[in-house]
């Protein structure tokens, strides 16, 4: 999961579902209804970090990525059972880089729920979206995959958009930008861990690492600082925990009838989502050089995944 990404939140667990979920199905193809599946399950994972924006006020936010994570495991456990065995998903050929992958997710994912509490829904998701040309770069140092100039030409245009948004020396900078800098940079290495794992390990065993390891690190932490929630906190917690598992089993759906490759553009519409919910809900309205800046990101973003060289 994106993520729990989720993304699950993980915005970041929606790509993660892409690129591990590649494995074709016998469907129909039907491109249009895996777009539409695609844009439903952003707009749950935007509505889910204005869910998070309005818990982490109160509530510790390692105890709300627990929580998500209780409920990931279970469904992670429920796929490895629908896919044969649970106990051949936890055969690795990695254990190690599962469970550090795992650590990285959970990471990850808290470090952007504490930045929704400084910053707005589109300014972080503006700064988050650069991930994918982070996870460029890592993959042709790490991994050794070929960039070519067209996709580093595309990663100059992402980074120039981000730099446009946190403009740096001109007074307006803040540290706390620093934070979705941070995740994306998370998510990127663990988008280059999956993809080194997935080459030897199946989508059910990456599943239930990330879940189990990921819900066990989590729940040493946000165990001991639980705080009783109020009763309209609790019901959005189990909506934040529930709706991350129902995106992600939308954007698997989506998978069935349309290619990752198809799929991969609609993600930028997660920014879009976040932007309108920070606006009618929040009353957070971006300024211009946010806006210029997010456009270069998606620009950057689009290029690359067209660009074969």
């Amino acid at each position: 999961m994106t993520e729990m990404q989720s993304k699950t939140d993980q915005a970041k667990t929606a790509a993660q579902l892409t690129k591990a979920s590649e494995t074709p199905y016998p469907e129909v193809a039907r491109p249009k209804l895996g777009i539409v599946l695609c844009l439903l399950s952003m707009l749950i994972f935007a509505s889910q970090d204005g869910i998070t924006k309005v818990l982490v006020k109160d509530l510790p936010v390692a105890q709300l990525v627990m929580v998500r994570y209780w409920l990931f495991l279970v469904f992670a456990l429920a796929y490895a059972a629908c896919q044969g065995s649970v106990r051949a998903s936890f055969r690795s050929r990695h254990p190690w880089l599962q469970i550090t992958r795992a650590l990285i997710g959970v990471g990850e994912i808290a470090l952007f729920a504490i930045g929704l509490r400084f910053l707005g829904l589109a300014e972080m998701h503006a700064l988050y979206a650069v991930f994918p040309l982070m996870t460029l770069a890592l993959a042709g140092a790490l991994l050794g995959e070929f960039i070519g100039l067209r996709r580093w030409i595309a990663a100059a245009i992402g980074f120039s958009g981000t730099l446009i948004i946190l403009r740096p020396g001109a007074g307006v900078f803040e540290l706390a930008a620093l934070i979705p800098l941070a995740s994306a940079l998370g998510f990127a290495i663990f988008n280059v861990l999956t993809r080194r794992i997935s080459q030897d390990d199946a989508f059910a065993t990456n599943m239930f690492y990330m879940a189990g390891f990921g819900a066990l690190a989590v729940t040493f932490v946000g165990l001991p600082g639980w705080v009783t929630p109020t009763p309209m906190q609790g019901l959005l917690m189990g909506i934040l925990a529930s709706t991350g598992v129902i995106a992600q089993l939308l954007l698997i759906q989506a998978l069935r009838y349309a290619t990752a490759a198809t799929l991969q553009p609609f993600n930028y519409t997660l920014l879009v989502f976040a932007s309108l919910i920070g606006l009618m809900v929040f009353g957070e309205l971006p300024d211009t050089w946010t806006l210029v800046g997010a456009a270069l990101v998606i620009v950057g973003g689009l290029y690359a995944i067209k660009a074969k060289g």
